[in-house]
């Protein structure tokens, strides 16, 4: 009897990963991934940093078309699945010779997110950067001196308003928040960076929401307008959820999944930023903007469908992002309810009822590390344990 195999939908380094560690697993049944854009998977991290200056996207591309026939998976790409049949176990696929179904024994959904487009007027004249089509077209724009508005305050907005600067261009950052990566980082880390923001000419607004874009500029909520001939919008993004929603499957701040990464449907799977797990350290279900989260994912539903290895996710959580010449990383996730504490220089703790929760750091990759291995351990860990690792 002909297996189905597996599809995945999203050609992201999630979906990618997916069809990787399928194959490294010994699974030999078919294997479909699914992109709705053009070309061959890529990253996407340097999209908002490297690739404004260098330009070069052969450096992005993650396997080359030669992998996909050596591995025997089958890509799909500019191809949209409309609809998940699961009854049938089928999907819908549209791409270039129209609709058609295809049959799946599991489907992974690695669908990713879309950029949030805030109810703000005129904002149909301002760019976006999410794929490499938006970095290619934004890169071209900044061979021209600018005046450039970035609309968000977090790590893609303050990435792209670093490497803009760098290039000469006037840049102003609009949060709408009181401070600048308020989402993901300390109000210390927030404050020290937008310190460096400010010295490396960056224009900062913050607690003042942007309410119209227009030819000259932006409006903001309290009268003030910021001249600009180039806006980006980067205020966040939300989860790919339509499909599995439509499909019937339970959604809630993204595809809702167990422990081992199942949806409420057990031959469908989610992984990835459009996926909400719960948290091993909390137990709350969290979605994860992050590579590093969704190629474990991967891995795991991957060892689960090829070995049968129910395996629970329970892997530390690390963020980072590169800022002119400063590198952050997060070690760890850290809830709203979490406290800060200095460690020393460039290195911040994020700690709650259990102990450190987080640790941030700038600059200090061996001390990142460290932390990550440290909170990867099933016992608490205390500010003293991180501050003598840090004076190690």
């Amino acid at each position: 009897m002909t297996r189905a195999g597996v599809i995945i939908v999203g050609a992201g380094q999630g979906g990618l990963q997916a069809a990787i560690s399928l194959r490294q697993q010994g699974f030999a049944d078919p294997v479909t991934l699914i992109g709705a854009e053009p070309g061959l998977p890529y990253q996407r991290p340097p999209l908002s940093k490297a690739y404004l200056v260098d330009g070069n996207a052969e450096a992005l591309t993650l396997r080359p078309q030669s992998f996909f026939a050596a591995k025997d998976i089958t890509y799909l790409p500019e191809a949209v699945v409309e609809q998940i049949d699961r009854p049938a176990r089928q999907v819908v696929v549209h791409g270039a010779d129209g609709p058609r179904r295809l049959p799946y024994d599991h489907l992974i959904l690695a669908m990713g997110t879309r950029n949030l487009r805030p109810p703000i007027d005129g904002l149909d004249l301002a760019c976006d950067l999410r794929t490499l089509q938006d970095a290619g077209r934004l890169r071209d724009m900044l061979r021209t001196e600018r005046r450039i508005a970035v609309i968000g305050g977090g790590f893609i907005g303050l990435e792209f308003a670093a490497a803009a600067g760098k290039q000469g261009h006037k840049v102003a950052v609009i949060e709408a928040a009181p401070r600048l990566m308020s989402r993901v980082l300390s109000p210390l880390m927030s404050h020290h960076f937008a310190r460096l923001h400010g010295e490396w000419g960056t224009a900062l607004y913050m607690g003042q929401p942007a309410v119209g874009v227009d030819g000259g500029g932006v409006a903001l909520a309290d009268g003030t307008t910021i001249a600009a001939d180039l806006v980006l919008v980067a205020a966040g993004v939300r989860p790919n959820t339509g499909l599995a929603s439509e499909a019937g499957l339970t959604v809630d701040n993204g595809v809702r999944v167990d422990a081992s990464l199942r949806t409420s449907d057990p031959a469908i799977s989610a992984l990835g930023d459009c996926a909400s797990f719960p948290d091993p350290r909390s137990g709350r279900h969290i979605r994860l903007e992050s590579v590093q989260a969704a190629t474990d994912h991967a891995r795991l539903i991957a060892a689960r469908i090829a070995k049968g290895q129910d395996a629970t996710y329970a892997a530390v959580p690390w963020f980072w992002s590169d800022q002119g010449d400063k590198k952050l990383q997060i070690a760890g996730f850290a809830g709203p309810e979490a406290t800060e504490e200095v460690v020393s220089d460039g290195i911040v703790a994020r700690l709650d009822a259990k102990g450190v929760a987080a640790v941030e750091t700038i600059d200090k990759a061996g001390v990142h590390m460290k932390t990550r291995r440290l909170l990867s351990g099933h016992a608490s860990v205390s500010l003293e344990q991180v501050k003598e690792l840090a004076a190690a």
